[in-house]
């Protein structure tokens, strides 16, 4: 049975598990689509061959022609296609980011027969009967947004690059070196050396594509450089998980393997995104792509290339989603904006007055959909500025003033998971202990010593091990709290109660269901 998988659109990236779904990198095979001619209504064949249009159908079609999207992109093609090029990096060693099945290994087993042929030949996996280094290969696209040889690609096509040459569509190869990358983002800046410093070069468009524009993709699938496709603008906003700032474009133009870090342009020949990955079934393209939108492109690229790296606004919070029964058991009207879980001790939001259990609004005037969107709008301030934030706040709202930071280096709490032997029943599918009575756990809140499989708390993403701090914004230290709390919130009518629990070193809220109680 074939596995759904959103897939990074080049040859050389690590599997990313999302729920639901398998994020790799893709491998270079040609794959030739060919063209199909449609006949609209009003058209028939004749004998099976050339298709005649009635002189009805032709004027109509004449009368709508202004209307109608161009009937060819080999304008624009000719335009823009001279500044993409096709990617081959030369990475050393095992390289953790790619996927065995993703790479080409230039490796045999050792005493096989084609280990002793390599050894006579010196190639690759020998030398004068010596072992060589073991390499590995990726292909990727990029493309020029200056004359002297500045280019875009994607990080995961060049970290971890020993070497990089590019191909440009006149056929001449180059070496490029990477001036900086952007993890988050999953951006790179590129530098190509030697040339006349008169490269083609592209420009970002600036706007957002809308729903239904067309995009035509240039890129280097499974190592056919200068391949071409179109489509049209599928969806925007796209969060796809693969980063906290997930904000694709979706387009229907045919993207594969080898075609990450290449242009999507509109029909003025503008770049309106970076392709970058894909949604597949099996590695091909199924027509859902995504490219990171312009907007975000440039702001990265300069930054990128006046400071050699990406600085972003913080506020120092741990947030979520607010979902409708976070919503209900918060008092709000309906869902929207970000849950506040933790705010970072000595962080500029503390600082301001924002609490756990605040849910955020608003930054500058600018509704905040949810978490994702009030972090691409945080990152998106400049360190050192104020922002001014909407929140609702023990039942009411208010706005605060917060000095934005710059985002700090930040490392990845891993949950830890306790069993211990049960003390305390508790509704909800359950079994809970005051912390101070379980090594490790601190003195505040209570532990989940154990959670029934088939049970409310289970199907919410509670664990054995998490430490529940407080219940409808009241502390708990023991098991009675809790149920005091669940008695409380039954009495005043919520369908759900607010739960908020750490996990490691992670804070969050959880909804469940009072009546189960």
């Amino acid at each position: 049975m074939n596995e759904t998988r959103s897939t990074r659109c080049d040859q050389s990236a690590q599997s990313r598990r999302l729920p639901g779904r398998k994020l790799t990198l893709l491998a270079s095979v040609a794959t030739i689509a060919g063209a199909v001619l449609l006949a609209g209504p009003g058209a028939y064949f004749e004998h099976g061959t050339t298709p005649l249009i009635t002189t009805a159908r032709a004027a109509e079609q004449a009368s709508d022609a202004s209307h109608e999207g161009p009937r060819g992109f080999a304008d624009i093609v000719q335009k823009v296609k001279g500044a993409v090029m096709s990617v081959r990096v030369r990475m050393k060693g095992a390289t953790p980011s790619l996927s065995s099945n993703d790479q080409e290994q230039f490796s045999v087993p050792r005493g096989s027969p084609f280990d002793r042929f390599f050894r006579q030949f010196g190639f690759p996996n020998s030398r004068n009967g010596h072992p060589m280094q073991r390499f590995t290969m990726a292909q990727g696209a990029a493309f020029f947004i200056s004359p002297d040889g500045y280019a875009v690609t994607n990080n995961h096509v060049v970290e971890n690059a020993q070497s990089i040459e590019v191909a440009t569509n006149d056929g001449k190869t180059y070496t490029a070196k990477v001036i900086g990358t952007d993890a988050k983002s999953d951006l790179a800046l590129i530098k190509v050396e030697g040339g006349s410093g008169n490269f083609p070069y592209v420009k970002f468009a600036d706007h957002t594509p809308r729903i239904g524009d067309w995009v035509i993709a240039v890129g280097n699938p499974y190592g056919l450089a200068g391949t071409v496709t179109a489509g049209i603008v599928s969806a925007n906003g796209r969060d796809i998980g693969t980063g906290p700032y997930d904000d694709f474009i979706q387009i229907d133009a045919p993207i594969n393997k080898g075609n990450s870090g290449g242009p999507a342009f509109d029909e003025n020949g503008n770049v309106v995104g970076v392709t970058t990955a894909i949604y597949s079934p099996s590695g091909g393209s199924i027509g859902i792509g995504f490219a990171i939108p312009a907007d975000t492109v440039k702001s990265v690229v300069d930054q990128i290339k006046e400071h050699g790296s990406v600085t972003r606004g913080w506020m120092g919070v741990q947030i979520q989603t607010v979902t409708p029964e976070i919503a209900d058991s918060l008092g709000l009207k309906e869902a929207g904006g970000a849950l506040v879980a933790e705010p970072e001790p000595n962080g500029p939001a503390a600082k301001a007055g924002i609490t756990s259990g605040d849910v955020i609004q608003s930054v500058n005037g600018e509704a905040v959909k949810n978490s994702g969107d009030l972090a691409r709008k945080v990152a998106a301030l400049k360190p050192g500025s104020e922002a001014k934030f909407k929140i609702f706040h023990n039942g009411s709202e208010k706005t605060v003033s917060v000095n934005i930071a710059s985002m700090p280096s930040q490392t990845v709490a891993h949950n830890e998971r306790t069993n211990t032997n049960p003390e305390n029943s508790a509704p909800l599918g359950l079994t809970i202990a005051p912390a101070n009575s379980v090594p490790g756990k601190g003195d505040q809140g209570v532990v989940v010593t154990e959670v029934k499989p088939d049970g409310p708390a289970a199907e919410r993403g509670v664990h054995a091990g998490d430490v529940i701090l407080d219940v409808s914004g009241k502390s708990v230290n023991n098991p009675s709290d809790v149920r005091q709390a669940l008695s409380d919130a039954k009495s005043a009518g919520r369908h759900d109660v607010l739960m908020r629990i750490k996990s490691g070193n992670n804070t969050h809220y959880v909804a469940l269901p009072v009546a189960t109680g």
